[in-house]
């Protein structure tokens, strides 16, 4: 199995433990990685806003630095999902937009005919790589775990874009986490939004959103959290401190990315996935584990 991986800005800026453990659990799953390194970040729906095509056309090269090596692309970043599948699809859908596109990937030697997939690490893992086989891997089953699935908003919406969950009654993440051997928890917050995008606009709004996530999971009886997006890592991780502090909040509640649990249980050591860069330790949570 073979990807272009699109690492996105976030997993290689803010939260590189991300990044790193996505390339250690493909080495352990046999995954191959080629990182795109020349692709442009997606846009995050902010170019969007200004410059439709441009943002397209900032994507479309990306496709077809994929296309011309023969792989369709994997992503650990819902954001990037969702702006990557939206611009794929207008691509596929408009015939003319194809055209004016191409004609600008041209003058670098890039075309693109639409044959590309863009998918999350969850989809690769769950569609591609198949839960059968990944049951295989695990070494370190996560029994008495129990975790509680982020989805988050963007990597199930819109349903025409990612095309691979129910966004409302979602159960491929679930599906993952039974797998592994741990203990899905069912709570109300699981699709919907951390509050990321607003975080430098209103944060008091944006923690609010952000720790009512997490005091979900803790009220669900969760032992950790995990999420497939660095964005929404930021927010539930990298942000708890700041937030409960200003929500008035005692909540703690580890929060893990995708690659860092199912790496877990495929043998890698905490070290090998860098968990000791997470703001919220989750030493208690997984003890008897590592």
């Amino acid at each position: 199995m073979r990807y272009a991986y699109f690492t996105g800005c976030v997993a290689k800026g803010t939260c590189p433990e991300l990044h790193h453990s996505t390339v250690e659990l493909a080495k352990v799953l046999g995954i191959d990685l080629w990182e795109m390194t020349d692709a442009t970040c997606c846009g995050a729906g902010v170019i969007r806003d200004e410059n439709p095509e441009l943002q397209i056309a900032l994507n479309a090269r990306t496709f077809a630095m994929a296309e011309a090596a023969g792989m369709d692309i994997v992503n650990i970043c819902s954001t990037c999902q969702q702006n990557l599948g939206q611009d794929s699809r207008a691509l596929r859908d408009d015939p003319a937009l194809l055209e004016r596109t191409n004609a600008l990937l041209a003058q670098s030697g890039l075309h693109f005919s639409g044959k590309v997939q863009v998918k999350n690490l969850l989809w690769v893992l769950v569609g591609d790589y198949g839960l059968d086989r990944l049951r295989e891997k695990v070494v370190r089953p996560l029994t008495g775990l129990r975790v509680a699935s982020y989805y988050g908003c963007q990597l199930l919406r819109p349903i025409e874009d990612t095309g691979y969950d129910d966004p409302d009654n979602p159960v491929s993440f679930d599906n993952l986490v039974r797998a592994l051997g741990a203990t899905p928890v069912d709570y109300a917050g699981k699709t919907r939004c951390c509050g990321f995008h607003i975080l430098t606009v209103n944060e008091d709004t944006s923690t609010k959103m952000a720790i009512k996530r997490l005091e979900e999971a803790d009220a669900a009886a969760a032992d950790i959290m995990v999420t497939p997006c660095p964005l929404c890592h930021t927010s539930l991780d990298a942000y708890q401190p700041r937030a409960a502090k200003l929500q008035q909040s005692s909540v703690h509640m580890p929060v893990l990315h995708l690659s860092q649990l199912v790496g877990l249980a495929c043998g890698l050591e905490s070290s090998d996935l860098k968990l000791n860069q997470l703001m919220v330790s989750p030493q208690q949570a997984l003890r008897g584990i590592v």
